[in-house]
């Protein structure tokens, strides 16, 4: 018995290892492809500073090119997260019922469109917006020296919270399923909700100006409502469904 329960235990490990390698070969195969189009990709992410007749600068000799990797290491495990989340759900897949591996098949693609639509947002919307504003506040007497390196980083650093924060409502939903949260309590938290979302934005963005934490404040609490008419939605689904069963019991039994 214990043979088998080291032998069963090896067999886990192996499989944690292999799905582990194959992930971080992923990462650095989509890295290797987001390398070739680092180029247009760099374009894109400066173009709230270039937009405003501003150039950026670098002033190392390797700050170009460790930006440049960084940024594709970043990317590459952006683009290769389906890929990974699939090895880790091949992984604990077999010890799941098939009903759980349905709800969690459609957990894991609804969370990575959801990370993937949390990006993009914040950085068409909050990060464009925010920076051309904040380049405004030097007023033409002062030239900002902006390094790639430091703004780079500053995008990174913006944008992957944004994408952790729009996991809100869907994991708002599975517990007003469950039955964890309602309503009611949601209403109740809201104060508390827009304190957490100021604290939050603070601690994401740490800033030496008010408006920066503010712009990462702001959607946190809007996703802090949507999640409330969530899970009004779930609440008002499962008493209709309760009122649709209740009326068929009746009706067998008349």
């Amino acid at each position: 018995m214990a043979e088998d329960t080291e032998q069963t235990m090896m067999e886990h490990l192996e499989e944690l290892r292999r799905v582990l390698i194959i992930s971080l070969l992923a990462t650095f195969v989509m890295a290797g492809v987001c390398w070739f189009f680092s180029d247009r990709i760099m374009e894109i992410i400066l173009q709230p500073v270039t937009s405003t007749g501003n150039k950026m600068h670098y002033i190392g000799i390797m700050e170009a090119l460790m930006t440049k990797i960084k940024l594709s290491l970043f990317l590459g495990f952006l683009t290769a997260l389906p890929i990974i989340l699939w090895q880790f759900w091949s992984f604990i897949m077999p010890a799941l019922r098939k009903m759980e591996r349905v709800y969690f098949t459609v957990f894991v693609i609804v969370s990575y469109v959801f990370f993937v639509t949390g990006i993009v947002f914040a950085f068409y919307s909050v990060f464009s917006v925010g920076v051309k504003f904040l380049l405004h506040f030097g007023g033409e007497e002062l030239l900002p020296m902006l390094t790639i390196g430091n703004y780079v980083s500053f995008a990174m650093m913006f944008i992957l919270p944004f994408g952790v924060i729009f996991e809100l409502p869907l994991a708002v939903f599975f517990l007003a399923q469950l039955g964890i949260i309602n309503y009611r309590w949601m209403v109740k938290k809201r104060k508390i909700a827009l304190l957490i979302s100021v604290i939050t934005g603070a601690v994401l963005v740490p800033s030496p100006d008010i408006i920066t934490p503010l712009m990462m404040a702001a959607p946190i609490y809007i996703l802090f409502e949507i999640s409330v008419s969530i899970v009004k939605l779930v609440e008002w689904l499962k008493k209709r469904k309760a009122r649709k069963q209740a009326l068929e019991e009746v009706t067998e039994e008349g």
